[in-house]
């Protein structure tokens, strides 16, 4: 008779218990960004909403905005280092393909021996690690998970590329999940549609620029992120609102029970458009980030929320659901309750 292998059990239920940000300190506004694309704050304020973003300096890395966002997840959870066993990063733009940012963010906050690794999911990745950490939590692999959604989008942008240069930017969000007395992480939604990979994506892969280095040299030009706008607008246009719909159907609930919405800030458009569908209420929040903050990518869900706590508009306990969508193209959502913050 085969050896029966023992499984663990974990809390019933999961909550988001903390949330952090870091915004970087340059201020960035349009009339910066539109001479070399050839445009102006008119035109970038129509086509995406987006008034000023948030560009990183090179001390303010994918590690130290982590690290910073971290920090304050934690404070607003009353969580500390030893009772986080497991630490997953959402991000596009740690630029070394191994080893992942994970590890070394978890030593510099002293989790000794924690899980830590990263995500790819572009700017999804931090619904996917929200539904992740709630899984590994309600199975008993998992105390407590700090999830945190980075990007230094600045890195990877061309500034006279007319699609990307005006919308991307850069930021840290973290929370930690962890058990809680009553549910507050609903079923998370999520998926993706391989047709469209062509949508969002790095310019050339990095053997190709190996190769454009052997034979132009200096006149090699490096792998930019590039995106098809008008794809992936009809693309988030025609496909969300039904993943949407299901996650809030899976969370139990109706659409009038929702205080709040904070979709992924890819567009302002976008963002109008997923509310009119929904035909959310009029006392539902509806998170609007990227006119300060730009497209963030991972980080933006967090950064959106923080900013809903921060200006009053929502509040700790509240019903918000989540939606994301980006590179591959992959999407996730999740009905959740509000966390505490760090203001």
């Amino acid at each position: 008779m085969a050896a029966r292998i023992a499984q663990t059990t974990g809390a019933e239920h999961t909550a988001i218990l903390g949330l952090g940000v870091y915004r970087p300190a340059r201020v960035v506004t349009n009339d910066e960004v539109a001479g070399p694309i050839n445009s102006s704050d008119e035109w970038i304020q129509t086509r995406s909403g987006i008034k000023t973003r948030r560009f990183a300096s090179d001390s303010e890395t994918v590690q130290s905005m982590s690290v910073a966002a971290a920090r304050d997840a934690m404070a607003a959870a009353g969580v500390a280092a030893d009772q986080v066993d497991c630490v997953i990063v959402a991000t596009s733009t740690h630029l070394l393909l191994t080893p992942a940012i994970g590890p070394r963010i978890a030593t510099d906050l002293d989790m000794t021996g924690a899980a830590a690794f990263d995500i790819s999911a572009g700017c999804a990745g931090f619904c996917h690690a929200v539904g992740m950490a709630s899984d590994l939590v309600r199975a008993g692999t998992s105390q407590h998970v700090l999830v945190i959604g980075v990007e230094k989008l600045t890195d990877t942008i061309d500034f006279i590329d007319r699609s990307t240069a005006f919308l991307f930017a850069d930021g840290a969000g973290a929370v930690i999940v962890g058990p809680a007395p009553e549910q507050g992480i609903g079923p998370t939604v999520w998926g993706s549609d391989g047709t469209q990979h062509h949508a969002i994506r790095q310019s050339k892969d990095w053997m190709e620029f190996f190769a454009e280095i052997e034979e132009k040299g200096v006149e090699a030009v490096r792998p930019y992120l590039t995106m098809e706008g008008t794809a992936v607008f009809r693309w988030a246009a025609h496909s969300l609102e039904k993943v949407c719909r299901e996650a809030i159907d899976r969370a139990g609930l109706t659409t009038d029970e929702l205080d709040a919405m904070i979709p992924h800030q890819a567009n302002g458009r976008i963002i109008e458009i997923m509310a009119r569908v929904l035909k959310l209420p009029e006392s539902c929040a509806l998170a609007n980030d990227i006119e300060e903050a730009g497209n963030t990518s991972a980080a933006s869900i967090p950064l959106a929320m923080e900013a809903l706590l921060r200006k009053g508009e929502s509040k700790p306990g509240d019903t918000a659901l989540l939606i994301a969508f980006g590179a591959g193209l992959s999407y996730a959502a999740q009905v959740i309750t509000m966390p505490a913050w760090k203001s």
